[in-house]
C-alpha cells in the first residue's frame, strides 16, 4: 500500500491523498509550528495516521453496505475517536498547616471509554492545565491500544508543586480529590482507575485507595482495584515501580537487535558500547538508565531539572540515584562536569527524553547528534521536529509504544486485585515438585540405559540458571515475563505496519495506525456507535 502522509520539505507541506480523509485545515500548519498546543499535536498525529490507514480500515469492514456507506461510517467512527469524551474540572479549598486557605484546582479527563475502565496517571505539577490533561488522556487511549491493554484512556492532574506542601497537606489534597472524583464517577475499579505520574507515587495511591474504600466503595469487595501503583502490602504488584523503565529497555532492545533498522541509521546491532544521554532523572529515567547500563551501554550524560552533568567515562545510575536522594539534586556528582541545557545536543548513540512534553522542537531538532531517540516521556517531539528527525534518519521510537510498560504492569496489578490472589501462589509448590520429578525421571532413565544393575548412580546436577528457576516463577518473574512478551509482540507489530505502509523510519505513524485500527474495530464490530 502506498504511504499517504504529510511530509515537510523546506518548510512546505506536501499532501498526498489517495482516499477521502485528510488533515483538518486547522491542523495543517502544525508541521511548521515551533510550539504547537499539546492536544492539537496529538490530534495531528491521529489524523496523519488515518490518512495512511483509511483504505485498509474501510476494506476490512464487515458491513454488507455500499462503499459510500462504509466511508460515511468510517468518518463517523473516527470523529468519535478524536475528542475527549469528558473532562472534569474541580476547585476545592485547602487549609494549610499555617492556617491559611487556598483553592486547589484539579482535572480528570476521560478521552475514550470504548473499553472500561478508563486508565491514566495522576500528576501533581504547577504546570498542569486542561489542554495537557486532555492530550495525555488521548495518548493513554492510543498507548493502551498499542500494547493490547483493554483500557480506555484518562489522565488526572492537580495544579500544585508538591515540593511546596507538607506531607499532611498533600494527604488532605489527595484524599479530597479522590472523594470528589469518586462522587462523580471518576474513580472506580470498573469505571476509572488512576495510577502514579509526575509528582505522585505509591504513597498517594495508598491515600486514594483508602479514601475510596472508606467512602463510596465501602461495600465493594474490589475497592482496592480503584487505582494501581500501590505498595505491595496494599495490593500492589512486584515490578510496578520499574515497569515503565523496564518496558523502555525491552522495546529499545527489540530495535537495537534489528539489523535492518541499525543499518539504516548507521549503528551496529546490540547494546555493547552504546552511549546514551537521559533528560529527566525521575522514576522512568533512572530505571531506564539502570537497565541500559546493565545491558552494556554507557550513560554519559544526565539532564536534570536544574543542571546537567556529563562524563565521557560513564555515570553509574545507581550511585547517581543515591546521591540525588541524599542531596536533593544531581548537581556536584563526583567525576562529572556541569553543563546547561545544551547537554541534549552532545554526541551519543541514544537520547532518552524522560521528563516532560514538547522538548524536541523545530528549533533544536537539527542540533541533536544522536542516532536514536527513545521517547520515555509523553509527547516530547513536535510534528515539525518529527519531520526533521525522519529526514535526518534519526530513529525515533514513539511514546505510545515505548513507554507503555507502566500501563501494562498496571493492568497486571488491576487483574491481581480483582482476582484477590498474587501471581504464582496457586502454582508455586506444584511447579517446584514437578521440576524435581523431572530431574528424578531423567536420572532414572539414564541409569536404566547406561548403568548395570546395582552399580552406582548418575546424579543429575542442575545448572545455576535452572537451580534459580526450579522453585517456580515468583510474581516478579511472571510480571517481567509478561511485560517482555507484551513489548516484543507490540514492537514486532509496529515494525510490520511500518513495512506494510512503506513508512521507513516513521514509526510514530505506524504506532498510531496500529492503535487506531484496534479501536476502530471495537467501535465498528461491536456496534458501539450506531
Amino acid at each position: 500500500m502506498v504511504s499517504k502522509i504529510l511530509s515537510v520539505m523546506s518548510g512546505q507541506i506536501s499532501t498526498r491523498n489517495y482516499g477521502d480523509h485528510h488533515i483538518p485545515e486547522r491542523l495543517q500548519d502544525l508541521p511548521t509550528k515551533s510550539n504547537p498546543e499539546f492536544f492539537e499535536m496529538v490530534e495531528y498525529y491521529f489524523h496523519k495516521a488515518l490518512v495512511a490507514a483509511e483504505d485498509k480500515l474501510i476494506s476490512e469492514m464487515r458491513d454488507k453496505i455500499p462503499l459510500e456507506g462504509k466511508k460515511k461510517k468510517f468518518k463517523g467512527i473516527t470523529m468519535l475517536m478524536q475528542p475527549c469524551r469528558t473532562i472534569l474540572e474541580l476547585n476545592f479549598p485547602l487549609r494549610r498547616d499555617s492556617g491559611d486557605y487556598e483553592i486547589i484546582r484539579g482535572y480528570r479527563a476521560q478521552h475514550s471509554t470504548h473499553r472500561l475502565p478508563a486508565k491514566g496517571g495522576m500528576r501533581f505539577s504547577q504546570f498542569v492545565n486542561r489542554v495537557e490533561v486532555m492530550a495525555l488522556a488521548a495518548l493513554m487511549t492510543f498507548k493502551c491500544s498499542s500494547v493490547d491493554v483493554p483500557f480506555g484512556g484518562a489522565k488526572a492532574g492537580i495544579v500544585i508543586d508538591p515540593k511546596c506542601y507538607s506531607v499532611h497537606e498533600l494527604e488532605r489534597v489527595t484524599r479530597r480529590f479522590a472523594l470528589e472524583l469518586a462522587k462523580k464517577g471518576y474513580l472506580s475499579p470498573a469505571l476509572d482507575v488512576p495510577a502514579p505520574d509526575m509528582g505522585t507515587g505509591e504513597r498517594e495511591m495508598t491515600w486514594l485507595a483508602d479514601t475510596y474504600e472508606k467512602t463510596v466503595g465501602h461495600g465493594d469487595i474490589n475497592a482496592h482495584a480503584c487505582c494501581t501503583g500501590k505498595p505491595i502490602n496494599q495490593g500492589g504488584i512486584h515490578g510496578r515501580t520499574a515497569a515503565t523503565g523496564r518496558g523502555v529497555f525491552n522495546g529499545t532492545t527489540l530495535f537495537l537487535e534489528n539489523e535492518k533498522y541499525m543499518n539504516e541509521i548507521g549503528l551496529s546491532p546490540g547494546w555493547a558500547g552504546k552511549t546514551f544521554i537521559v533528560q529527566g532523572f525521575g522514576n522512568v529515567g533512572y530505571h531506564g538508565a539502570r537497565y541500559f547500563c546493565r545491558a552494556g551501554a554507557k550513560l554519559v550524560g544526565v539532564l536534570g531539572r536544574d543542571v546537567g552533568i556529563y562524563s565521557k567515562d560513564g555515570i553509574d545510575p545507581i550511585k547517581l540515584d543515591e546521591y540525588k536522594f541524599s542531596n536533593g539534586t544531581i548537581k556536584g556528582f563526583p567525576g562529572t562536569e556541569e553543563t546547561g541545557g545544551d547537554l541534549m545536543f552532545r554526541e551519543c548513540d541514544i537520547f532518552m527524553p524522560a521528563a516532560t512534553e514538547l522538548v524536541i522542537t523545530k528549533e533544536n531538532a537539527a542540533k541533536l547528534q544522536c542516532k536514536m531517540i527513545v521517547e520515555a516521556a509523553n509527547g516530547p517531539t513536535t510534528p515539525a521536529a518529527d519531520a526533521i528527525l525522519i529526514e535526518r534518519k534519526i530513529l525515533t521510537i514513539p511514546d505510545l509504544y515505548i513507554n507503555a510498560g507502566g500501563v501494562t504492569v498496571s493492568f497486571f496489578e488491576w487483574l491481581k486485585n480483582l482476582n484477590h490472589v498474587s501471581y504464582g501462589r496457586l502454582t508455586f509448590k506444584y511447579e517446584k515438585d514437578t521440576n524435581f520429578c523431572l530431574l528424578d525421571s531423567v536420572q532414572k532413565s539414564i541409569e536404566k540405559r547406561f548403568c548395570k544393575e546395582g552399580v552406582g548412580s548418575v546424579p543429575i546436577t542442575p545448572t545455576n540458571e535452572f537451580e534459580a528457576r526450579i522453585a517456580g516463577a515468583s510474581e516478579r518473574d511472571i510480571v517481567h515475563s509478561g511485560l517482555a512478551y507484551t513489548m516484543e509482540r507490540a514492537g514486532k507489530a509496529l515494525i510490520k505496519t511500518a513495512e506494510d505502509l512503506n513508512l521507513c523510519l516513521d514509526l510514530r505513524t505506524a504506532a498510531y495506525v496500529n492503535s487506531i485500527s484496534k479501536i476502530f474495530a471495537t467501535y465498528s464490530e461491536a456496534g458501539l456507535v450506531f
